[in-house]
């Protein structure tokens, strides 16, 4: 079976992504033309995972079958997140050719963690609600958060704590933080990717954050409005 490259990228649009093979000797200079010229009227696609299979025509019809209810027509997109088509890559027998700096098992996980936290839902009614919590090495942090319409928002001013080494989910990642203060809102899929901004650790947000009576969140969980 031909070995070639199955990869994923994501796009200029949240929550649409490409996934395509090329060969193996062309797999860079097919990274610069999407990353450059866009696809299918796309634009802004950026590499996040490539691996190098044997039967990789066989495999990219599999994985664009298993996923074919979100794909978009006849192109390479899907309407997917991303982490989930990272982890079935991830779970793939092959060489890892991107990103060289993780392994396919840290790829794994940290997917994997990204999955479990976007999942993490339930009910929070509208309000404003503080996380205050001392951090070993660190000290105090004291973080804002308002939820408006089911959207809980994280203020800008909170005071954050570091981060620690390993995995760090994105919301975190991408987020501005200047002398553990933070600069912007940041709209949050839950409790607990709030608490990872604040805290700069693994938390159950449903725990950390608290009403203005003092009550963590976790009494409202699951309540229906």
């Amino acid at each position: 079976m031909a070995k070639g490259i199955i990869y994923l990228m994501t796009t200029v649009v949240s929550g649409l992504i490409k996934i395509g093979k090329t060969g193996n000797d062309q797999f860079e200079n097919r990274m610069r033309v999407l990353e450059s010229n866009g696809y299918a009227n796309i634009t802004g696609l950026k590499r996040e995972f490539a691996i190098e299979v044997d039967g990789y025509d066989d495999k990219e019809k599999l994985i664009h079958d298993i996923f074919s209810k979100s794909r978009i027509a006849d192109t390479e997109l899907f309407a997917l997140d991303i982490e989930i088509a990272k982890s079935l890559l991830a779970s793939l027998d092959g060489k890892q050719i991107y990103p060289k700096d993780k392994s396919k098992k840290e790829v794994f996980k940290e997917s994997t963690e990204e999955i479990k936290l976007k999942a993490d839902g339930g009910f929070i009614p509208d309000g404003k609600y503080v996380l205050n919590r001392t951090i070993k090495d660190f000290g105090k942090v004291e973080g804002k958060a308002t939820v408006k319409d089911g959207v809980f928002t994280v203020l800008k001013g909170s005071l954050c704590g570091n981060t620690e080494k390993g995995y760090i989910p994105s919301i975190r990642r991408n987020t501005t933080i200047k002398d553990n203060i933070l600069q912007e809102d940041i709209v949050c899929m839950n409790p607990s990717s709030a608490g990872w901004i604040v805290i700069g650790k693994s938390n159950n947000g449903w725990v950390e954050w608290k009403d203005s009576q003092g009550n963590s969140i976790k009494n409202y969980r699951d309540k229906e409005k």
